[in-house]
């Protein structure tokens, strides 16, 4: 508030005088000048000579522009009786004389506010530096509770420890920088020394997490805390201060770990209590007031901002009522309770891996949890299963059918099961309503034979994608146009086909590969795969569908007397998740699940009632084939537009009958509004016409402006050297698709009826 009035007594002598002269005998008020509006011109003098330069300058300028309103203003840490040349300034036009600047301070406090402020020099000083562009309640503030208002250490105290170096220097003069030090000393309760503020950064963040460590945590330190982990700007500094004190032990020895502050940043902290659930779990022992405390750690936003988000899927472990499943009375009641409940156990156990697949010791009980609920579960699932009816094949055709003349797009995702669907639902950006439905798959339940049964609606069993397409592509010759692409080709320009169709393939391929180590790239996946699906809605797509062939197990840490060892007779291969064999097995009969499937040379399939693998050479872990709901119940997601054209004018082609035979190099689009006799419609839509030959877009129109009061608008374009062109109308604003026609050029000559 200096400023305040500092400015008000300059502008009441430069009101009436173009030049003011500042004494400031101190040295102590130079940082009013930065206070100035810039159209007032300082000159500084220290000397004569530098007085005689300044008198002559301020003279020119105002004999050349005697109108021109220019002001300016003299500073000088010289006192008026040393001052020479500009000394009749003082004399004739006005000075502000400002000794020292702790009794100016003083002063306007007292004339202004009423108040009396009683600090030493140097943090009267300090205060009124800090005061710059604040208000009056500033003061009052410092008035009635001391020194420790100088600085808002809840606003000063982050960006000083997450650049120390830079942030006070760039800041503070030497005068407010050890002020401000002092004050920061005193909030840690020590007495100040001069120090490196990289040291003095560390001891602010140390006494904030040894606060936090022991529940005690200062408030202005605790206001940091929060600020710091909600910061795009500061963020990035806080694991580094994190990781130091770790190291160094901390406050962490001997802690009370169920005593921490709630909301603390210490994983290893989680970990034990990860560990001690574990052991109450194991012991059948597990103290329900355990999970009010894990349940307020899974709120927290600081744990979450922090990346610890483990305890949800913990807690969805350990909540599950496990009388529900044993209610289940029939297949579709499994099938139904797998969808609505038992799917996120399986997102839970996946995560969990993610977290701590290297950490046995601390996995182990919530993975002997989640089993023994799968067990449960698949006791229901397998009594039931003579029920089980695959109605997987020819899911593309069907969606095809069920959607003549509008243009939607289907993602085929390769072992994208239905427990990852419902997280990429949870992430899709947009409004648009989701139908959510589940495919059965057929078995075994693996990429060639589910792929087929997609893409074919004849039974067929086609190893080459490339002839699954072309027969989908043949079915509906001279009916709809598709285009395929893989789903990281989809960008924002528009296709031709009626029907898109995109291929993903990347979770089946990790985990294929590196089993249990592509689980880490599940989050980018999904996150892709959603990003996507909004991609194409907002690309003129009225739907997009989300489904895929098979799912997957995941089969966690297992010992060898886990994995199931069998010895067929005849011509046999054992799949972790499957035994196909050329003749029957009177031995596995008894055992597994036997169906006959011919495959090449082999007549019959045998499938485990369990999770647990086959034994087979390789690794374990991401697996499919089998016959677990895990792998067998399959996404069926529907995203749409809600009705986004109501309260639309509805436009349309309205010469398509006239397009098919064109003679000539031109030909003429005619787009009408559809007439309504209430008033819902607007008065006008703006459209857009893309052209495409062949499935290659050629042309795209200007924006086209319909009116309700419009008879027809007509648009004259080329062939451009195509005899066949598809017209696609959209929404030139949502891309929605509204219309479409196919012009042809009739390339017979006029004979003029010689014939």
């Amino acid at each position: 508030m200096i400023d305040s009035w500092f400015n008000d007594d300059v502008q009441r002598i430069l009101a009436h005088h173009p030049v003011a002269v500042f004494i400031d005998a101190s040295g102590d008020a130079e940082f009013l000048l930065n206070t100035l509006p810039d159209h007032c011109i300082i000159h500084k003098t220290g000397s004569d000579l530098e007085e005689l330069e300044a008198k002559y300058r301020i003279e020119k300028a105002l004999q050349a522009e005697p109108d021109s309103g220019q002001k300016f203003l003299v500073y000088t840490q010289r006192t008026k009786d040393d001052l020479k040349f500009v000394r009749e300034y003082c004399e004739t036009h006005g000075v502000i004389e400002i000794r020292y600047l702790q009794n100016y301070i003083k002063d306007k406090v007292h004339q202004t506010l009423n108040l009396n402020i009683n600090l030493p020099q140097s943090e009267l000083v300090a205060a009124a530096k800090v005061s710059v562009g604040k208000d009056k309640s500033y003061w009052f503030d410092l008035s009635h509770k001391g020194v420790s208002e100088i600085f808002d250490l809840e606003k000063e105290l982050l960006p000083f420890v997450h650049a120390p170096d830079t942030f006070a220097s760039s800041h503070y003069d030497a005068q407010i920088r050890e002020t401000f030090y002092r004050q920061v000393n005193t909030l840690l309760g020590q007495e100040y020394m001069d120090k490196p503020p990289t040291t003095l950064a560390s001891e602010v963040v140390n006494a904030m997490l040894d606060g936090l460590a022991s529940n005690a945590c200062d408030k202005t330190l605790w206001s940091v805390y929060t600020g710091w982990l909600d910061s795009n700007t500061y963020a990035s500094s806080f694991p580094d201060y994190l990781r130091r004190y770790s190291a160094q032990g901390g406050a962490l020895n001997g802690v009370d770990i169920w005593h921490v502050h709630p909301d603390h940043p210490f994983r290893q902290v989680d970990e034990q209590w990860l560990k001690v659930v574990g052991e109450q779990l194991a012991s059948n022992t597990l103290d329900k007031r355990l999970l009010d405390k894990l349940k307020q750690r899974h709120h927290s936003k600081q744990a979450q901002a922090l990346g610890i988000r483990f305890w949800a899927d913990l807690l969805t472990l350990l909540n599950v009522d496990s009388g529900l499943m044993n209610s289940l009375g029939s297949l579709s009641d499994c099938i139904d309770y797998y969808k609505a409940n038992f799917s996120s156990l399986d997102t839970a156990i996946r995560n969990l891996y993610t977290e701590f697949l290297n950490q046995p010791e601390l996995l182990e009980p919530f993975q002997t949890r989640y089993k023994e609920l799968v067990t449960i579960f698949m006791d229901k699932w397998f009594r039931y299963f003579d029920q089980y009816q695959e109605n997987q094949t020819g899911t593309l055709q069907r969606i095809i059918d069920q959607n003549t003349g509008k243009k939607i797009a289907v993602i085929v995702g390769d072992a994208v099961a239905y427990e990852v669907t419902e997280q990429i639902a949870l992430q899709v950006k947009g409004q648009f309503k989701l139908t959510r439905d589940a495919i059965l798959a057929d078995y075994p339940s693996e990429t060639e034979n589910n792929m087929s049964h997609i893409y074919m609606d004849n039974g067929s069993i086609v190893a080459v994608q490339g002839q699954r397409e072309k027969y989908l592509t043949e079915q509906n010759a001279g009916n709809t146009t598709i285009d395929y692409l893989r789903l990281d080709e989809v960008n924002d320009q528009a296709r031709a086909g009626q029907v898109l169709i995109c291929t993903y393939k990347d979770i089946d391929d990790l985990g294929d590969k590196i089993d249990h180590k592509a689980l880490k790239f599940f989050p980018g996946a999904i996150a892709f795969v959603a990003e996507k699906v909004s991609q194409l809605l907002n690309s003129g797509y009225n739907k997009v569908y989300l489904i895929s062939d098979h799912g997957f197990v995941l089969t966690g840490m297992l010992s060898e007397a886990d994995k199931i060892v069998v010895k067929p007779t005849g011509e046999h291969y054992i799949d972790e998740r499957f035994v196909r064999t050329a003749v029957q097995q009177p031995d596995l009969t008894s055992q597994f699940i036997e169906r006959t499937r011919d495959y090449n040379e082999f007549s019959y399939l045998y499938f485990a009632q369990t999770m647990n693998p086959f034994k087979t050479p390789g690794t374990y872990g991401f697996s499919h084939g089998g016959l677990a709901p895990q792998e067998l119940i399959t996404p069926y997601f529907c995203w749409e537009k809600e009705a986004d054209d109501i309260g639309e004018l509805a436009v349309s082609i309205a010469n398509k009958s006239d397009l098919s035979g064109v003679a000539g190099d031109y030909y003429q689009i005619k787009l009408e509004p559809e007439a309504a006799e209430d008033n819902l419609f607007t008065g006008e839509r703006k459209v857009v016409m893309v052209f495409f030959a062949g499935k290659q877009q050629v042309n795209t129109s200007d924006i086209i402006t319909i009116r309700n009061d419009d008879s027809a608008v007509v648009k004259e374009y080329s062939f451009s050297g195509y005899d066949e062109i598809e017209v696609q109308l959209l929404d030139a604003s949502t891309k929605q698709h509204l219309d479409r026609a196919t012009v042809k050029r009739n390339n017979d000559r006029d004979l003029g009826g010689l014939l």
